[in-house]
């Protein structure tokens, strides 16, 4: 394997480092006389490359919001449409990307190698893998059932008892095994259903021929996923470009040998960074963006807990899965960007019912002026009213920038 650092490295700012991972990100300021039309919603998504799925609704699905932070107010059934909608409206499919995710149709092809991986019994949870080795028939009964019946969700199947009475993370063993066959790209999801259950049917019933395309060498398809990745982060470390894509780590290692190697990859040097990284070969050095925005935790540039803090000096932590007592700022915690720097985290619930934005807790980090901060954190908080179908913000008073919050003028 060559050296990735035999070229000497580009030198980069720990200012212009931040300034690309927010430009290669897709942040623009949006523009209320330009309509957020499908067209530019996939423009931002071909940006990051996908938008992760989560189950938590206590505010929102999360793969509406990168697009809301990136574009502004939006229709999120175009969203929709190009997630679930009808063949000549789907643009995007879903599969694992960085975790589950939503990916435009046309990088289909890049991914198969981790289809026929988990095909093999490799990189997949172990208790997927185990079903589909233990129980090869009843794997083939289901794909089988799909192939008669069409579109069907796991809860619609018959299933057997769990040998033992136990469950693997709750699943029951047709659950498993339908995760097999998506995991292997047997079968795909044709939508998620109110419950934010899959429903599943074959490939080609949703992306047409392009499931039949011939499989891409594996090498040739992971240059292509870290050749996008390195675009989507400006400048990155090799881990960061591994769990951008959730790649192998020796595989990693060894595409961006070769990408520099051939020079696609630049190395580079980061202030402030102790591993080495790399840039496009043609970065873009001097590009600026300084966005002012709310992220929810699982938008692509809050993923990675490490670089999130190397890149804005912004220690996060989501908290969701800590039990309440020890949480530190709240369940469902947003960072808030003002120009470029986080100035602030809020932990917002939707109250549909109320139709109000419920603001349990609210912190600025400090170093900016909290007026200012309370003042463009109000208006963010109203947009963000207004996407999500809400009549007003209510903040909690808990601390006195919660305060300064509370009192800021002005309506939805």
């Amino acid at each position: 394997m060559p050296e990735v650092t035999a070229t000497k490295p580009v030198s980069i700012s720990a200012k212009q480092a931040r300034h690309l991972a927010l430009a290669g990100q897709g942040f623009e300021t949006p523009d209320a006389g330009k309509p957020v039309d499908r067209r530019r919603i996939m423009k931002m998504i071909r940006k990051t490359n996908m938008l992760q799925i989560d189950s938590v609704n206590v505010l929102s699905r999360a793969h509406y919001m990168p697009v809301f932070s990136r574009l502004g107010i939006y229709d999120r059934d175009l969203l929709d449409q190009l997630s679930w909608g009808t063949a000549k409206q789907r643009k995007l499919f879903e599969y694992w990307g960085h975790e589950a995710s939503l990916i435009p149709v046309e990088d289909y092809p890049l991914y198969r190698w981790r289809m026929e991986d988990a095909l093999n019994g490799q990189g997949m949870w172990g208790g997927i893998a185990r079903t589909a080795r233990e129980h090869p028939e009843f794997v083939s009964s289901l794909l089988q059932h799909l192939e008669r019946e069409g579109p069907t969700a796991s809860s619609e199947l018959h299933d057997e008892p769990r040998e033992g009475g136990s469950q693997w993370w709750g699943w029951t063993k047709t659950k498993a095994a339908m995760e097999f066959l998506f995991w292997s790209g047997q079968v795909m999801a044709r939508k998620r259903r109110g419950s934010f259950e899959r429903e599943y049917d074959l490939p080609h019933r949703i992306i047409g021929s392009m499931a039949h395309e011939a499989l891409l060498p594996r090498d040739v398809a992971q240059r292509a996923l870290i050749a996008k990745g390195i675009v989507a982060m400006g400048v990155a470390t090799i881990a960061d470009l591994r769990k951008y894509f959730r790649l192998p780590t020796e595989d990693a290692k060894a595409r961006v040998a070769e990408m520099v190697e051939n020079g696609d990859l630049l190395p580079a040097s980061v202030e402030g960074w102790t591993q080495p990284a790399f840039i496009a070969s043609d970065a873009k050095i001097r590009r600026r963006s300084s966005p002012t925005a709310l992220m929810v935790p699982f938008d692509p540039v809050m993923w990675e807990r490490d670089r999130v803090e190397r890149i804005f000096g912004f220690n996060y932590r989501i908290e969701i899965y800590t039990p309440a007592e020890k949480r530190q700022y709240g369940y469902y915690v947003l960072p808030f960007m003002l120009d470029g720097d986080f100035v602030a985290r809020v932990d917002l619930k939707a109250d549909r019912q109320a139709k109000v934005l419920r603001v349990f807790s609210v912190h600025a980090e400090g170093g900016r002026d909290n007026d200012i901060v309370a003042s463009a954190l109000h208006r963010h908080l109203c947009q963000l009213a207004v996407f999500l179908g809400l009549d007003d913000v209510v903040v909690t008073e808990m601390n006195p920038f919660s305060i300064r919050l509370a009192a800021q003028k002005g309506s939805i």
